[in-house]
């Protein structure tokens, strides 16, 4: 499997008058992002931009609110995100019956959903959405899987997706030792819920299918 197969099954899922949607899932730093971002700008690399992204991390609670839950050391959790908001997402993604579609985004430094940020007009007929728990069969989760064409795992090996998980949590601010704690507590809780749902699948992707950037973290 190659790049440029991943590329070519992604278009291919688009019908005419029919938009698609793909879902990308894996556990934490198994590299969804790096995945969709380069599908999406490689999909659009002829200048007509057909394809949009939509990931599902604009749909975490805010801080505020997990903490009036008890839920803020856990963030990242599936509990701690508006899971029927981000189906019903899907689901107006999916009848396009608006102009445009403006979905939450997620500002990294801030660690915040920040509303309306990602427009997604008619013209988009292939949205790739990505995010962890896209194959959880739980509560409001279980909205989502119907609502997608395709879903695809992204596959990596542990201690790298461990390396690349530590260096991001540390790229965006904390130090290493808390950054280490936190992967191999919270987020190692998540990515073992998320591992259970592989099987679920349509398309497992190895981490050489993307050659190019298989050292970024995503």
């Amino acid at each position: 499997m190659t790049f440029t197969d991943l590329v070519e099954r992604a278009a291919s899922l688009v019908r005419p008058g029919r938009r698609a949607l793909l879902g990308v899932t894996g556990s934490p730093g198994a590299g969804k992002t790096t995945l969709a971002e380069h599908l999406v700008r490689a999909l659009n690399a002829d200048g007509q931009p057909w394809v949009a992204h939509v990931p599902m991390d604009g749909f975490h609670l805010a801080d505020v609110e997990l903490r009036r839950l008890g839920r803020l050391d856990r963030k990242g959790a599936p509990d701690t995100f508006d899971a029927a908001g981000y189906a019903a997402l899907l689901r107006r993604l999916r009848d396009e019956d608006d102009d445009v579609v403006y979905a939450p985004g997620f500002e990294r430094v801030l660690e915040q959903p920040i509303a309306g940020a990602i427009p997604v007009p008619r013209t988009a007929r292939l949205v790739v959405t990505e995010g962890n728990y896209l194959l959880v069969e739980d509560g409001d989760w279980a909205r989502v899987r119907p609502r997608l064409d395709e879903v695809w795992f992204c596959e990596l090996d542990e201690p790298e997706r461990v390396r690349r998980l530590v260096a991001r949590h540390e790229e965006f601010g904390k130090d290493h030792d808390d950054a280490v704690a936190w992967v191999l507590g919270s987020d190692q809780r998540n990515a073992e819920l998320v591992a259970t749902t592989r099987h679920r699948a349509d398309l497992v992707v190895p981490a050489t299918a993307l050659p190019e950037v298989v050292a970024e973290a995503g």
